[in-house]
């Protein structure tokens, strides 16, 4: 069976455009996939994180797992610091990796900004330990984003220069998944920008904790315009994607219509003649209806999983040891193929 690999990191307030960029994705894999889901602690702390929180939020990270319903005994969840393949491989790939590929990584250069000479190196060659993330598992295929496809061409790269400079074809080159509807949220503030925990307005993102009050008030007070809601003309030349100019010129109507169509499993085109025509108000309340049906056992079961954190340690520790029966054999391969003496 194929093997995925992904993670998420322990930011903290996870919000819908985790679940609906990644997380919900994960628990339809599980089906046809042997999957790995990781909290990508090491990953975080490329940018300060206090100490105190870190553990509370890769465990809200866990509880969200869970809670959506990604099965323990069937898929290996854990927190990538328990598994020490990581930073193991990453060192390899670190020496297999050259300047000129990380150079012109885009979002080491967005994260930097105009301070890139007081980023830390860990940011700078976070792309490397995702490479090592994800071929300690000899992982086949890697849901992403569209902020994720340039790391995930490096870690083909990286496997298969690994692979020319030892004569050997250890590693596989991995394959992406790139999902449909929404999988890039925008903030319900601000249609041309991404919903972020980092939005000083907590009405710019609906977190995962959120109650249905919330949910609903939040859904209800997003922005819009004053036109009526497009329709299936809206549409590009395939039938299936929305414009480009269109979104544009209305980035708010197509980001909620896109949020209806990912949390109601439909595709836009479907959302777009469903709604054409029809005014924001009524629109709302569907959408904050469906919202606090799809969402809210969610934040209902994370909230009663934080609670118990003894329960999600458990099943954290019990992950990783599963994860490192995979990883070890991969790792004394690597030792053997590089030329370390054992």
């Amino acid at each position: 069976m194929n093997r995925i690999f992904s993670g998420v990191q322990p930011t903290g307030d996870l919000h819908l455009g985790n679940y609906l960029g990644a997380i919900r994705n994960f628990v339809g894999l599980q089906a046809d996939f042997e999957c790995i889901y990781c909290v990508v602690d090491m990953h975080a702390i490329t940018v300060w994180q206090d100490p105190k929180q870190l553990a509370p939020h890769t465990r809200e990270v866990a509880a969200a797992f869970l809670a959506s319903g990604i099965d323990p005994a069937n898929s290996i969840i854990f927190n990538q610091s328990q598994v020490t393949a990581h930073a193991e491989l990453a060192w390899v790939f670190n020496c297999v990796a050259r300047m000129g590929w990380l150079n012109r990584m885009t979002q080491f250069k967005e994260k930097a900004g105009n301070h890139r000479e007081n980023a830390s190196v860990g940011l700078y060659v976070y792309p490397n330990l995702m490479a090592a993330d994800i071929l300690a598992y000899k992982a086949t295929h890697v849901p992403v984003g569209e902020d994720q496809k340039q790391h995930l061409e490096l870690t083909r790269d990286i496997a298969i220069k690994f692979n020319n400079d030892f004569e050997t074809d250890f590693f596989p080159v991995v394959e992406p998944l790139i999902f449909g509807e929404a999988t890039r949220v925008m903030s319900l503030r601000d249609g041309s920008k991404k919903m972020s925990k980092s939005d000083p307005s907590e009405y710019s993102r609906i977190n995962l904790t959120d109650g249905a009050d919330d949910i609903a008030g939040k859904i209800r007070k997003a922005k819009t315009d004053p036109e009526e809601l497009p329709g299936p003309d809206a549409l590009a030349e395939d039938g299936i994607h929305v414009d480009d100019e269109a979104a544009k010129a209305r980035p708010e109507a197509f980001n909620l219509l896109s949020i209806y169509a990912a949390l109601s499993g439909q595709s836009i085109a479907v959302t777009l003649d469903q709604f054409a025509g029809a005014q924001f108000s009524a629109f709302k309340g569907q959408l904050a209806d469906l919202s606090v049906e799809k969402l809210g056992p969610i934040g209902a079961e994370m909230q009663r999983l934080m609670a118990d954190p003894g329960h999600v340690d458990g099943i954290l520790h019990d992950g990783a040891e599963r994860a490192a029966a995979i990883a070890e054999p991969v790792i004394r391969d690597v030792h053997e193929i590089v030329g370390f003496l054992r």
